[in-house]
């Protein structure tokens, strides 16, 4: 059993690696390939890339994961299960193609921000008892995370409907908001990996 549960651990912790090295990944190789230091408009535009094939492993990694998850009740279940079907339509409907892939695109990636907030804000916090005084910290460290997913989310959407022609274009801010997201998400699996502030 215990084999078991630090198996788990390091499969959290694995999660949040993926989800915080993603952007970074895709940037780097992004720069081999264009020969010079320059960003995509979005995360999701290096899908017409080579770098496709780190977009979608990760996706489908992190969605097998968040099937596989189990955690104290059904509200895990079910949002484990929200997510992994909504990785797997960010990555198997590109925003380049038609234009219904690209609302299913849209749609799949704001659901997945938005359970694993869910997951961060509302489900990493919960406690069998008097939590521990670094389990305050964590639980801390999560609420910052879901927070900092929803406010990625809602500036998100405002680029994408709003702000697309603005001059800040030039900076690929739909690429550095969904990094955003991103890193917060990792960040809060890594925690829940017991990787920081682990209890004595």
């Amino acid at each position: 059993m215990n084999g078991e549960l630090v198996s788990y651990r390091t499969l959290r912790r694995v999660v949040g690696l993926l989800g915080v090295s993603l952007p970074v990944v895709l940037a780097v190789w992004g720069f081999a390939l264009f020969g010079e230091i320059r960003l995509e408009p979005s995360i999701s535009d290096y899908y017409v890339l080579r770098t496709r094939d780190a977009f979608v492993g990760v996706l489908f990694t992190i969605a097998w994961f968040l099937f596989t998850y189990r955690g104290y009740d059904w509200r895990d279940n079910t949002a484990g299960n929200l997510a992994c079907v909504s990785a797997l339509g960010v990555a198997l409907f590109p925003n380049g193609g038609s234009r219904g892939e690209r609302v299913a695109h849209v749609i799949a990636a704001t659901a997945l921000f938005l359970v694993l907030a869910y997951f961060s804000f509302f489900l990493f916090t919960l406690s069998a008892g008097s939590p521990t005084p670094r389990k305050i910290i964590r639980n801390r460290i999560y609420r910052v995370c879901g927070i900092a997913i929803v406010a990625c989310v809602v500036l998100a959407i405002g680029d994408y409907l709003f702000w697309g022609r603005s001059v800040l274009r030039a900076l690929s801010p739909m690429f550095w908001l969904e990094s955003g997201a991103l890193w917060a998400f990792g960040v809060s699996w890594f925690v829940k990996g017991e990787t920081l502030f682990k209890d004595r």
